[in-house]
């Protein structure tokens, strides 16, 4: 019985064949996301409910006592305003 060459003696070696190493592309983006408006509406409204859960008591005396000022004709005056108008501004800046 003769037995004729079937293939190569090590079987395995043909499928150990390195091929050429693939390139990395280094000129890709980055990963990045995209917020609908919607989204960013949403988490604007749960901000400010969560600011508001978070903010102090209301002082009612002092809301009383500004509410009677501001009853007062005479308290209303540009000094006033403007010092109030400052005062706003103010908070906006930090």
């Amino acid at each position: 019985m003769t037995i004729e060459g079937i293939g190569p003696i090590d079987p395995i070696t043909k499928y150990n064949k390195t091929g050429k190493p693939e390139k990395v592309d280094k000129g890709k983006k980055a990963d990045s996301i995209n917020v609908s408006e919607e989204a960013r509406s949403k988490a604007e409204i749960y901000q400010a409910a969560e600011t508001a859960k978070n903010a102090q008591e209301i002082r009612w005396d002092r809301v009383e006592e500004v509410k009677q000022k501001l009853e007062d004709p005479n308290y209303i005056s540009d000094k006033v305003i403007e010092a109030v108008a400052e005062k706003i501004m103010d908070q906006f800046n930090t």
